[in-house]
């Protein structure tokens, strides 16, 4: 099953919940993207995958519920340790809680756009 994935040609991304320090296991398992829980600093697990390949980077949800300015800080942060790694997807940890406001998330939308085409 696992040879049938693998030569499927969809992209495999292992992520795990509070799984930080099986970061290093996880990129030697074959993944083609390792997601880094957001209570994992990206650039520690960027650097705990070896700095190989691409990472899913999140934004802890519960910020979208901050002050624009302290949410504005941390996006920024998580785009700028994604450099790091030879790809990054931009997202959120576990989802959207369900009281979350859609104009900040078209906020956040707008401003990983914005600073990700730079």
């Amino acid at each position: 099953m696992l040879t049938e994935l693998r030569d499927s040609g969809v992209p495999r991304i292992h992520f795990g919940v509070g799984t930080g320090e099986l970061l290093p296991d996880m990129a030697a398992a074959g993944a083609d993207v390792i997601g880094v829980d957001y209570r994992v600093n990206l650039a520690d697990g960027i650097a705990r995958t070896g700095a190989r390949m691409p990472v899913q980077g999140n934004l802890d949800p519960a910020l979208l519920f901050a002050p624009w300015e302290v949410l504005d800080k941390q996006i920024r942060r998580i785009l700028d340790e994604g450099k790091q790694a030879p790809g990054h997807i931009f997202n959120l940890g576990h989802g959207v809680l369900p009281s979350t406001d859609p104009a900040v998330l078209t906020r956040v939308v707008e401003l990983v756009h914005e600073v990700s085409a730079r």
